[in-house]
């Protein structure tokens, strides 16, 4: 069995023991999920990229500080993206939060991953469409920023990110439910508003 084989447990085991390889292995595995939460969550590759090589450079450093009864390795390492990623929201404030007023009850939200749900915006898939919704997460407050980005388009159970939120999976729930009412809203917004912008055919006609 190589080392590709072995759990991410026994591959921390034997990192602990001063086995580079074994770590090189683990960070293959898990750091481009890494990397991408902290792209969803900055929208800025270079803060992206400096966030994962913090992220397991702590763990190269410290091994010792995961304690697998409480998650899993993924979970602990997305934890620790997350807490390097907060602060650097809290210090550039870089996204225009959403606001709740206009929330609605629920209504039309998505229930899973929301790519090619029968919806007014069933075209997501497309690249452009896709792009607005990468806009969209950003401007989520951070709370609801990070369950988006952790339960649909990184696609974990609500157990594991509870985990790595560090919270229970009640709470997930709620701010999951409350992101995608809100995502869902500004998407449709600027959907109506692209609507409006278009020419209607009694004017165009003839021209």
């Amino acid at each position: 069995m190589g080392l590709s084989d072995l759990s991410d447990g026994d591959l921390l085991r034997l990192l602990k023991a001063g086995d580079e390889e074994a770590f090189l292995v683990l960070y293959r595995r898990r750091q481009g999920g890494i990397y991408r939460f902290a792209l969803h969550m900055s929208g800025d590759p270079d803060a992206a990229e400096e966030v994962t090589q913090e992220v397991f450079l702590a763990l190269i450093r410290n091994p010792g500080q995961y304690e697998p009864e409480r998650g899993s390795l993924a979970a602990f390492l997305y934890g620790v993206a997350r807490n390097h990623v907060l602060r650097r929201i809290e210090q550039n404030w870089r996204y225009l939060p959403l606001t709740e007023e206009a929330a609605d009850d629920g209504e039309g939200v998505w229930g899973a991953p929301f790519v090619g749900r029968e919806d007014p915006l069933a075209d997501l898939a497309r690249a452009e469409t896709i792009e607005r919704v990468r806009q969209g997460v950003l401007a989520l407050p951070p709370a609801y920023r990070e369950v988006v980005v952790l339960c649909d388009l990184q696609e974990i159970d609500y157990a594991e990110a509870a985990r790595a939120l560090g919270c229970p999976v009640g709470t997930v729930r709620s701010r999951l439910h409350r992101a995608r009412t809100l995502l869902m809203q500004k998407l449709r917004s600027w959907h109506q508003g692209e609507a409006n912008l278009k020419p209607h055919p009694t004017v165009t006609r003839g021209l």
